[in-house]
């Protein structure tokens, strides 16, 4: 059995600005080969929500997960249509 290992490290941060607190993500996708992805996320809480800071951290890493989920469909789809030179549409 050939088994390859994948791994995503998230790394959150968060910005105030004159919109109020901004949270960010960032998901990079790390492989034994040369496979370099990164999804980025972002979430900004509503100045008149309650201060909970997991969920501007929970949102924006599902919006940074989303975003790389999409690159890696899309790169599926590219390397698709570069071996049998055919339209491809992938669904998630």
């Amino acid at each position: 059995m050939n088994e390859k290992h994948w791994s995503v490290d998230i790394t959150i941060d968060e910005h105030t600005s004159a919109n109020g607190n901004r949270t960010r993500a960032i998901a990079r996708l790390h492989s034994q080969d040369d496979t370099h992805f990164a999804g980025a996320g972002f979430a900004r809480r509503n100045p008149s929500d309650l201060d909970v800071p997991e969920i501007g951290d929970e949102l924006a890493a599902s919006r940074a997960l989303a975003d790389l989920s999409r690159q890696l469909i899309e790169a599926t789809r590219a390397d698709l249509v570069g071996i049998t030179h055919e339209p491809i549409h992938l669904t998630s």
